[in-house]
Formats: structure tokens, sequence, C-alpha cells
């Protein structure tokens, strides 16, 4: 495993010894991901890393969360939704670790339309506050999404990935409904943080694309560095020690994913698909989207749609 990421190989080679509902291998292939499980088979103490994959955890029992540098004592039901670009890492206090996790890769977050909303939500963000601590009416909802879906998970349900992909998303909404945009911040946000904040803002709401002739107009460090009226270079300073990746690489990354989106839910050319994006040559975007995913368009367009028949 590397000092500084953990990936889903690492996730489950770690946990080998545990039974998943859906297949541990396959994985990092760019194909969707998805699992959930008990927590009573969590580690008692993890390695402070950055990951790259998403979760979200129930936690019932007492442990210490060290998040970018931070700890906070969990000492009550708290849901922990972490971004998986902040380190962090768990240390469990108490004998008794129970309730559920469930882990997704960016492919199944990318999947669908619907998780576009929960983008540009507070959750998974570096600024963010990553615990929620739940009332016993929040606790009594979570617990039940989660109980739902590990046992759709380990059903014979021919639909069961869009079942459990639906009710993730009521999981999520469930925390919006409850914890609006501004509880879910830290209570002192630094100046850092707001210039996060007000990237992380900028660059989701350009998404979804609606139309190839509304091509994006902020696509670069530069570009997003004006919009806040603050240097590039303070930019790339203040995102590169926050999360660990550069500003162009969560740009592209952001690009890229809405590439595979328009790819899978459009019918739109594929230089359409690229015009959109912002690249004004069809072999500019065939180039980008190759050296990303190591495909092109449009076998990536048609070998994922086959996958999905």
């Amino acid at each position: 495993m590397s000092e500084q990421l953990e990936t889903l190989s690492d996730f489950y080679r770690e946990r080998s010894y545990i039974q998943f509902p859906f297949s541990t291998t396959d994985i990092g292939k760019g194909i969707s991901h998805f699992n959930v499980n008990a927590r009573k088979y969590c580690n008692f103490k993890t390695p402070y890393n950055r990951r790259d994959f998403y979760k979200i955890t129930l936690i019932l029992g007492v442990g210490e969360l060290n998040y970018n540098g931070h700890t906070t004592l969990v000492d009550r039901p708290a849901l922990l939704i972490p971004c998986p670009s902040v380190p962090y890492s768990w240390n469990s206090i108490s004998a008794e670790q129970d309730g559920y996790y469930c882990l997704f890769n960016q492919e199944f977050f990318n999947e669908h339309y619907q998780f576009d909303i929960f983008k540009r939500s507070p959750l998974f963000k570096a600024w963010s506050e990553p615990v929620i601590f739940l009332d016993d009416k929040l606790l009594a909802l979570v617990k039940i999404y989660f109980e739902q879906m590990l046992e759709m998970a380990h059903g014979d349900y021919t639909f069961k990935y869009e079942a459990i992909r639906n009710l993730l998303c009521l999981l999520m909404h469930a925390l919006l409904v409850d914890k609006p945009a501004a509880s879910l911040s830290s209570g002192e946000v630094s100046a850092s943080s707001r210039l996060l904040r007000g990237f992380d803002e900028l660059l989701h709401q350009q998404f979804p694309l609606d139309s190839p002739e509304n091509p994006l107009t902020m696509r670069s460090a530069a570009d997003f560095a004006r919009a806040l009226n603050v240097h590039v270079n303070h930019l790339n300073y203040v995102i590169k020690s926050t999360t660990g990746n550069t500003t162009t690489s969560i740009i592209k990354s952001r690009i890229l994913e809405e590439a595979k989106t328009l790819l899978l839910n459009t019918q739109w050319d594929i230089s359409e698909v690229g015009y959109c994006l912002g690249f004004e040559e069809p072999a500019h975007f065939n180039n980008f989207f190759k050296k990303s995913t190591g495909t092109t368009p449009l076998h990536y367009r048609q070998s994922t749609r086959i996958a999905h028949i």
C-alpha cells in the first residue's frame, strides 16, 4: 500500500478474510464498482491515507477520527462521509464496533445523472465536515437504508444494482434534508477553505452539460483564478496543499467524468461531445480521452453500452 493513497485493491487485500456480496476482483479497470457490508468486520485501526474511492460509514461505537490533521472524538452514532482526497485514519476506542459501510468508485458515481446533484452538494467535499452526528430519527432511517442495501446485495433480483443506487441516493438526500449545507461546513472556515469551496462550486456549477451549443466556459486554472479574483499561483498552492491534487488534474478529472456521462447517456456525435467540453478539434478530444482512459471515446461508448445490456 502506498504511504499516501489507499486503493480499492489495497482495501480488499487487507480484508481478504471478509466475504463481500459483490466481487472484489476485476476492479481498477474503469468499470463501475460498489460494495456494502456490516461494520462488525472493520479494522480497529486504519492507516492515515487518502483513498481513491468513496466510502460512507455508519459508526456505532466510540473512536477517534484523525482527518487532515484534526482529531474528532466520535462517541455517539454518526455517519462518516470523508472526501477521498483528504487523508484520514480511524482508531477504535470501545471494543464494540457496529454499523455498516458502503464504498464505490468514481465510475459508479459517474454512471447516472441522478448523482450530479450530490457532486454539487457539500457531501464528499474537502471543505465540508466529514462527521455527521445522528439523532434517533435520522439514525433509524439511515439503518433502514443500509439494511435494505445489504439485503438487496445478497439477493438475486435482476436489477438489484439499480435498486441499491436508488437507496444510496435516498440516504444522501436524507442527509441533505436533515443537515442543510451550512451545517455540513466546518464552524471555523479559513480563507483557504473558502477559496477551495469557491473553486469547487464554480467547477460543478458548469455541469451537467445539456447541449453542444453551450460548451464549457472555464477549463483552465487561470479561468477559475480570474473568476475567484485570486492569482493562479495562489489557487494552485491552496488546492494542491489541501487535496494533494493539482488544479489542472481536478479540472481534467471532472471533464473526463462528464465526457463518460455524455458518451453513455446521449446520442450526440463524438465531435459534439468534444466540442461541448471545450475541444475545438475532434482529434484533441480523442487524444485527451485516450490518454486518460487508454481507449477512444467511440470504443468506450460501444463497449460500455454493450456491457450494460
